[in-house]
Order: C-alpha cells, then structure tokens, then sequence
C-alpha cells in the first residue's frame, strides 16, 4: 500500500507541476525582465494581435462576401492591400527608435497606436452603405495601429534579446503563446459574433483590443531621454539607414533575409477561395458563421501547439534542421485541401467538418513550427542601437513575402477562373500552391546552421553606440528595453 501511495503521489505532483510549469516560467520572464514587459506583451500580442486577429479575419472575410459582394480574387487581393501598413514597418521602427516624442521613446507610440485602431474600426461599425474604398482604407488604417504597436513592442523584445541571449527563445515563445491563445479565443467568439451582430458590429467589438493598447503606453515606465534635438532627426535617419545597408550587405544578413522572403512569396495564399467555397451551399459544404468560427479557432489550436513543440523540443536545434523539416510538412499538410475539395474524404466517410478541422489545426501547427525559427533569427540579426527599425525591416521584408504570396493566389483564382459561384478548377489551384510550398527546401543553403543561442551578427554591429542621448535613469524597471542610446 506503501508503494502504490507513493506512486500516486507522485502522479499527483506530475500534474500539479505540469500545471504550475507556465505559471513558473512566466515569474521567471517576470523576474528577469520586469511583470510590465511581460503584461505589455500579453496585450499586444495576446490582445491586440491574437484575439482581433480572430474577430477581424472572419467578419472581415464576411464584410467582404456578403456586404461588398466581391470575388474570390478581389478579396484576396484587396487582402494583400490591407497589410500594406505592415510593409512600411521600418518607418515605424525608425520613429520609435530615434524621434522621441515629449522625451519618451516607446509609450507615446503605444498610446497613438491605441487610438489610431479603436477611431479606424469605428468608421465602418457605424457606416452604412460606406463605399469599398473608404471601407478598404479604414481596415489599412487599423492594420496601422495594430503594426504601430506591434514595431513598438518588437523593440523591446528585440533589445532583451541583445541583453538577455539566452531567454530569445522564451520571449519570442512568449509571444507566440499569447499570440495563439489570443486567436484561439478570437476565433472562438468570432462566428457567434458575426452570426448575432454581423460582421459591422464586429468591427465595433474591436476598438476595444485597439483601446488595451493604450493602457500599456499608460503602464509601461520608462526612462527620459534628455539633451535631445529634433534638429538631429535627419541625422540619425542618415545614421540609422547606413547602419541598415551595412549589415544588409554583410552575407550573414542578406542571406537569410532572401530565404524569409522567398519562402513566404512561394506559399501562394488562395484563403480566400477555399473561404468562399466553405460557404458555398451547392460545391462546397455550405458552413455557417458558427463552424467557420470554431473551424479557425482550431487552427489556432494547432498554431498553439506549434509554438509549444518548439518551445519544448526543437527550441536549441540549428535553424536549418528545424526549417527542413517544417517546409517539408507545411507542403505536403497543403495537399489536405486537394483531399477535401475533391471529395476523397467522404469516400472514407470522413464528414467535411472533422476533416476541415483536422486540417486547419494540422497546417496551422506545422506552420507556426516553420515561422517561429525564423522569428528566433530575425531577432538575432538586428545591430544594436537600431533594434526595432531593423527588426521592423526583417519583418517588412516578411509582410513583402506575404502580399506576394496574396496577390499570386489572386491572380491564380482569376486565371483559373475561381468565381463566388464557381470552383471546378479551385483543386488545380490547390495542387499549384502546395508544390510551390515545396521550393523553398532548395533554399535552405541561404540560412545559417547556427543554434538559437550563439550570436549570428559580426561583433562590430553589436557594439552598441554612444552620444549625448543620454537616458536618465539606469535603475528604470524598463532600462534593459531602451538602453542602447541613439
């Protein structure tokens, strides 16, 4: 009896440690790098980015479809166009770098960010009848808060990743949990949300995340910058673009930069097809509001899972054994929607819906699994003094990949002639995208076989640069996110 107490004690402290694993590993990132950066990245991350990224894409999709009344290849278009905020990140990077507003570098651009999204999804929440374009340039200016905050927070992930190599792993899994978990219950509410008050009202739910934005800016300490001139701001624009093309010349820079481009460009995004034809009652399945809904939230599942599985076992593997794999899979996990489009699975007597699922949250693990190494590289290719504008311009350079892959698989659904009504070639496009998704294994002589945790950049772009931008406190709970002077 002795012995079977014992082992159920021990079942029992399993689970309770299991339990209390993230809640340890959250008070160690507290401890090291302040309770505020951690909070800071749960709202913008978690929030901001993870819950309206859930409510936004399905009403988003349904404003589109059922308000603009556009094709396939219009909304995958007009998709592309919306993320054009994201393209322009480096501009933002450099403003939160080196322009100081009321002596502050960070929480100024927070604040703006917050007020810029709750103001851009209120116009069309409250707008009826309002024209494409209008409706198009109010989702781009929202996608400009959402990356305003985004460039922002990336800063101080990036500058504790200078400073605390060793944690760029968990700070970026950090935000890959909130990420996830936040789109997981994004998605959750999405189509009950869309299905009760529309995809208008939708948008009026999502001033609220925007708003959470501002309280970080509120929360956030930070330190003074003092003996600052504006006058100076043309020459560290000059400082901070030469910095720039210096390390893009050098070959451990511009390499992998071209394979993240590349390997985003190849995916050949056709959502937007396989949206509409989920929604169709005659080809497709003909799901509601509800399904979609939890359809998307299970993906975010699988997103989540990914994030997990990299955290725990692949996060101290060399970048390229982890990328071989991953785009090896995400390729092949593509061909699930040949399967569904065909049909095949009802051959099985698999219904659409749990084979659907199956699906989304299967391609969504393998593809956070791809993108979180490439997360953990951008991090540790930033020269110091520059963090967030270098950071911002690697994933600039990502966000270029993605309106590529968008408008080839606009002009794919076009050439094939993929309409609201008709899908008979949709599985061609299908076959054509996943074998694109193939490409980029070629590629991956681009990327460094360094693991995670040594140092990629040559020493002279890590020297941190001194002036007279002198901060004022070096006792600030956020001095390791704003110490490298400008």
């Amino acid at each position: 009896m002795d012995e079977e107490d014992e082992i159920k004690r021990r079942k029992e402290g399993g689970f309770v440690n299991l339990i209390w694993r993230p809640v340890n590993w959250l008070k160690m990132l507290s401890d090291e790098l302040s309770w505020r950066f951690v909070l800071a990245v749960i709202i913008v991350y978690g929030i901001n980015q993870g819950v309206s990224i859930g409510l936004y894409r399905v009403s988003v999709q349904y404003y589109m479809k059922d308000v603009l009344k556009l094709q396939p290849s219009e909304a995958q278009f007009y998709s592309g166009i919306i993320q054009i905020p994201w393209i322009i990140k480096p501009l933002w990077g450099l403003m939160t770098d080196i322009v100081p507003i009321f002596r502050l570098r960070r929480r100024p651009y927070f604040i703006f960010a917050g007020f810029v999204g709750s103001i851009a999804m209120l116009i069309p929440a409250f707008s009826t009848n309002l024209p494409q374009v209008f409706a198009v340039l109010s989702f781009m200016t929202a996608g400009a808060g959402v990356a305003i905050a985004d460039v922002t927070i990336d800063a101080c992930v990036t500058e504790n990743s200078i400073s605390h190599p060793s944690l760029a792993g968990d700070m970026q899994s950090l935000c890959g949990v909130s990420s996830s978990i936040g789109q997981l219950v994004g998605f959750a509410m999405s189509g009950v949300l869309v299905h009760i008050i529309g995809p208008q009202g939708v948008f009026g739910v999502l001033s609220i995340p925007a708003g959470l934005v501002i309280l970080v800016g509120m929360m956030l300490q930070e330190p003074l910058v003092h003996s600052y001139s504006h006058k100076r701001v043309s020459q560290k624009f000059l400082d901070a673009t030469k910095t720039m093309v210096t390390a893009l010349k050098t070959p451990d820079v511009w390499r992998p930069c071209l394979y993240m481009y590349l390997s985003l460009a190849l995916g050949v995004s056709i959502h937007e097809g396989m949206f509409y034809w989920y929604t169709d009652a005659k080809a497709g399945p003909s799901f509601s509001q509800e399904v979609i809904g939890s359809i998307f939230s299970m993906g975010a599942v699988g997103s989540l899972l990914g994030v997990l599985l990299y955290q725990n076992v692949f996060r101290k593997h060399p970048f390229r054994g982890v990328l071989f794999w991953s785009q090896l899979l995400y390729g092949a996990s593509s061909l699930l929607d040949l399967v569904l489009v065909l049909r095949l699975n009802l051959s099985f007597g698999v219904p659409d819906y749990i084979f659907v699922v199956m699906d989304e949250g299967v391609s969504r693990m393998i593809g956070r699994l791809k993108w979180m190494p490439l997360l953990v590289l951008s991090s540790k290719l930033c020269p110091s003094g520059i963090e967030g504008t270098f950071f911002a311009l690697l994933m600039s350079i990502d966000h270029v990949g993605m309106l590529t892959s968008s408008w080839a698989g606009s002009v794919l659904l076009h050439a094939l002639n993929v309409t609201r009504t008709r899908f008979d070639n949709l599985w061609v496009a299908i076959l054509i995208r996943s074998c694109a998704r193939l490409f980029p294994v070629g590629l991956l002589f681009l990327v460094p076989s360094n693991d995670p945790n040594s140092t990629i950049l040559p020493s002279e772009l890590l020297a941190t640069k001194k002036d007279n931008d002198v901060l004022e406190s070096r006792n600030s709970e956020m001095i390791s996110l704003v110490d490298n002077s400008i």
